[in-house]
């Protein structure tokens, strides 16, 4: 249980959720309403998922490992690394963890001829290592690094896909508006992803202010204190619920998607700042829970995509699995 808790296994269930749902509610059905046969195969869409968990792992306790002295001063009693599993040990998880994942990606994407997919599972255990080891205490290049992380997460199955796509169907793909409509929704989702990602990470630095401060960290709250830090975040939510705001109702225009947005992400959003200046280490942990809410949701909207599609196609909302 507590390797578990060392490694996030609640957030590794979120990633794991969320770039399937992106695959399977969002990716398949849409090539399904093109008339276009899906083409990576299923142990390849699970492959890449169980490679993407077992990177993130590596990644928390990577994190840990290096923060032990800053969460000595910030959560003394919920540390894990380096007092109830040894510092040795967690370091040896990571290794297994992160060279398990990127060589289950890698080897998949030799099996998939995608060069793309192979640089991706190989950049980012990279990134998260020396996010982990030192940029996460330089102002905001931490922050950037760990939310594109989690941006890569949505395009890895569509890189995949795109490219067996590509070699089946030549340039007759390119002729349709089959690749451009899925990678403006993937990437949508990508770039909600790296909004909402960012500001979860300034928020955990407002949390572990106290530490990072102690242990000379350049992070936001750090360097502009924690007042304006506060506002820096609630208009980086603001401006992330306004872009949002011209997708839904500009872009968008349904009434479904609006009244998704208003429940599954403007009521969230609203509470996460009332946490945010209510302040305190607990209430900066209940505003970043309350964004992860959101991100969650927001992928959840592909299952609302998936039966608009089947719809359209005029079938039941289980039978669009039929022709899958």
């Amino acid at each position: 249980m507590n390797i578990l808790r060392l490694v996030r296994y609640k957030n590794l269930i979120a990633i794991a959720a969320g770039q399937l749902l992106v695959y399977y509610a969002l990716i398949v059905p849409m090539l399904q309403m093109y008339g276009v046969n899906v083409t990576l195969p299923t142990w390849a869409v699970w492959t890449i998922a169980g490679a993407t968990v077992l990177i993130a792992a590596g990644g928390y306790a990577v994190n840990d490992y290096f923060d032990i002295k800053i969460d000595r001063i910030n959560r003394p009693d919920e540390v894990i690394a380096g007092e109830v599993i040894e510092k040795r040990t967690v370091m040896r998880l990571y290794q297994t963890l992160t060279a398990a994942g990127a060589l289950a990606g890698v080897a998949t994407a030799v099996a998939l001829k995608s060069m793309t997919l192979g640089l991706i599972f190989v950049i980012v255990p990279g990134m998260l290592w020396f996010c982990s080891a030192s940029y996460k205490r330089q102002l905001l290049i931490g922050n950037v690094i760990a939310a594109v992380a989690y941006a890569l997460v949505p395009m890895m199955p569509l890189v995949a896909e795109s490219g067996l796509l590509q070699h089946e169907y030549g340039e007759l793909i390119q002729r349709t508006p089959v690749l451009v409509t899925l990678y403006t929704w993937v990437c949508g989702y990508a770039v909600f992803t790296l909004l909402w990602a960012f500001i979860a990470e300034v928020l955990k630095d407002l949390r572990d202010v106290d530490g990072d401060r102690e242990m000379e960290c350049h992070t936001l709250p750090v360097v502009m204190g924690e007042m304006k830090a506060r506002t820096a975040v609630s208009v980086m939510t603001a401006v992330t619920l306004g872009l949002m705001c011209w997708v839904v109702f500009g872009v968008m225009n349904e009434a479904v998607a609006v009244r998704y947005f208003i429940v599954g992400i403007v009521l969230p959003a609203a509470c996460s700042t009332y946490f945010v200046w209510k302040g305190a280490c607990t209430g900066y942990k209940n505003a970043t829970g309350f964004i992860y809410f959101i991100m969650m949701a927001g992928y959840l909207y592909t299952v609302v995509n998936y039966y608009q599609v089947a719809k359209a196609c005029g079938l039941t909302f289980f039978g669009l699995f039929n022709i899958a």
